[in-house]
């Protein structure tokens, strides 16, 4: 903190010099960093050092209101957000929006409500697109699926149109609520109206079905994403690969893992675990040693997990050159990484 005054003041005596001066654009990048560390008293207390001697302006105050949304402090928000109009400070709609924002994640949606309210009084400051999505997903976590849908139509009755993130928003508060069939209902009208369905979409239905057990609704959502050609992140291939595995079916885990290598994409290590797991307890070996194989040909690291795992069954099928191979190719990973490493330090 001491080092940072420093460097601050000595910066701005250099411009002084120069016939310069800061103002509250080099303040904002003071604050930001702080901020973005987690370190939001620190920023609190440099804006009281400096604020008379560089005016703030309306960034400065959202910067620390994001800062205190980040870290979690509603409270301290709240305090710093009174204190900042008592100064003078005229909120905005990203004013708004991170209060709701901070309000939501605490499970105070209905403290969230009463800031559009105050919103629509004012003049000059409209809800915007990202304040109806952060209500929209404040109303998800209180499982408030109706009044998620009435955001949803206000929005849209009030010149906003929706973009795919408020849909995400909507479709997250369907899923929170368990009515997965309107949930369903929504993706199609996405598609519909030409958005195109992205990770966040097809996540939050997947983890919808799976928390209701709904292997079929699952294996929908699949059928729709793989016939689509779309390329999933990591999260969701390692939910459709648990899925598949632990339902006795890793034929559909090795269906994916070939569609990803087909689109040229690296699994992720920890899908070739699940994988070679659920295929070696189905005794399907030599596919699991092909996949094993395949991750290390891309340049990737098997964990030390699916190895034991792999290196076991092929014992118990005395694939005794498959074993020397696979144990070759864990030291030649090992050794790749020990030396990246070294380069790094």
């Amino acid at each position: 903190f001491a080092a940072a005054v420093s460097r601050f003041e000595s910066a701005a005596a250099v411009w002084a010099r120069a016939g310069r001066s800061f103002g509250a654009a080099e303040l904002n990048a003071l604050l930001r960093v702080f901020c973005a560390r987690g370190r939001v008293a620190e920023a609190r207390a440099l804006f009281h050092r400096y604020c008379d001697a560089y005016p703030p302006d309306t960034r400065t105050f959202n910067t620390l209101l994001l800062g205190f949304k980040e870290a979690g402090h509603a409270q301290a928000l709240d305090l710093f957000y009174h204190d900042a109009v008592l100064r003078g400070f005229v909120p905005d709609a990203v004013s708004y929006c991170v209060r709701m924002d901070a309000y939501c994640k605490k499970g105070r949606f209905l403290d969230a409500l009463q800031l559009l309210d105050e919103m629509r009084k004012r003049e000059n400051c409209k809800p915007t697109l990202q304040v109806f999505t952060t209500l929209i997903y404040g109303a998800g976590i209180v499982r408030d699926a109706a009044r998620a849908r009435l955001l949803f139509d206000e929005m849209e009755q009030c010149g906003v149109t929706p973009d795919r993130g408020a849909h995400n928003a909507l479709m997250g508060a369907y899923v929170r609520a368990r009515d997965l069939q309107s949930g369903m209902a929504l993706m199609s009208e996405m598609e519909q109206k030409g958005f195109g369905l992205d990770d966040v979409t097809y996540n939050t239905m997947l983890c919808g079905f799976q928390r209701a057990g709904d292997l079929e609704g699952i294996w929908k959502i699949y059928s729709k994403m793989i016939g689509s050609g779309f390329m999933p992140r990591t999260r969701t291939t390692m939910l459709l690969m648990k899925v598949f595995c632990e339902n006795g079916r890793p034929d559909l885990g090795l269906e994916l893992w070939d569609y990803l290598i087909g689109k040229g994409c690296v699994p992720h290590r920890h899908a070739l675990d699940v994988l070679v797991t659920g295929l070696c307890c189905r005794d399907v070996v030599g596919e699991a040693y092909r996949c094993f194989r395949e991750l290390v040909e891309m340049g990737m690291a098997p964990t030390e997990r699916a190895f034991r795992v792999l290196e076991g069954f092929l014992k118990k099928k005395r694939e005794f050159g498959k074993i020397d191979e696979i144990r070759q190719m864990m030291k030649a990973t090992q050794l790749e990484e020990h030396q990246a490493e070294e380069e790094a330090a």
